[in-house]
């Protein structure tokens, strides 16, 4: 005779331990978010683009040092061809991140020589960085894992990804990009509306 318990009971007492336990429920989804399950699948059902880079080194150079590792990053692109990329981990975290918190309530930028990328400085003011190697002129960032062709010279075409972005990483490794992160300070939204697409959404009590 089979002395396993059935599901329905194992779930029935998982939930009690949980209510005993102290344990919070995950807050509820709703809107776009609802029956939403992979971070791909997620991405794309709130309008993005999945886009997988890796980090290299020396952009500005002629040839630059691909760096271990790729992550994967969410890319929305407006109809004014605007985009905003937000990595796939940090758009579906079920808590809060640093990234989605700075994009949410956006301290007001603190101003940059003219000779200083604004973003980069803005990240930094944030607690973020997207700097490689430090302050010098090799440059670095997150570069298309999937190149079609040659990007063309002076950028990337109408509609096509940016080769390289600069990606604002924090402590908690959440990262979005510098200059959406930047422009959505300013009260500019470029690529998309990331707040409400974000899949941890604080209760309104909270956020008064």
């Amino acid at each position: 005779m089979n002395t396993r318990p059935g599901r329905d009971a194992v779930l029935t007492l998982l939930a009690t331990l949980l209510a005993f336990s102290g344990v919070a429920a995950l807050p509820a989804r709703s809107g776009a978010q609802e029956g939403l399950t992979g971070p791909v699948e997620y991405c794309s059902q709130a309008g993005g683009v999945m886009r997988a880079r890796y980090p290299a080194y020396d952009t500005n150079g002629a040839d630059a040092l691909r760096l271990a590792g790729e992550r994967r990053f969410c890319e929305f692109t407006a109809s004014d061809g605007s985009r905003i990329s937000v990595a796939l981990d940090t758009l579906n975290a079920e808590a809060p991140t640093l990234a989605a918190l700075a994009y949410r309530d956006p301290p007001k930028p603190t101003p940059a020589p003219p000779s200083v990328n604004p973003s980069s400085v803005y990240c930094s003011q944030l607690g973020g960085t997207d700097q490689f190697g430090g302050v010098n002129a090799a440059g670095g960032g997150w570069v298309l894992a999937d190149l079609p062709a040659p990007p063309p010279a002076g950028g990337p075409a109408a509609g096509e990804p940016d080769e390289v972005l600069a990606m604002c990483v924090f402590p908690d490794l959440s990262s979005i990009d510098s200059w959406g992160l930047t422009y959505h300070a300013a009260g500019i939204v470029r690529g998309a509306d990331l707040d409400p697409l974000f899949r941890y959404q604080p209760d309104e009590a909270r956020r008064r």
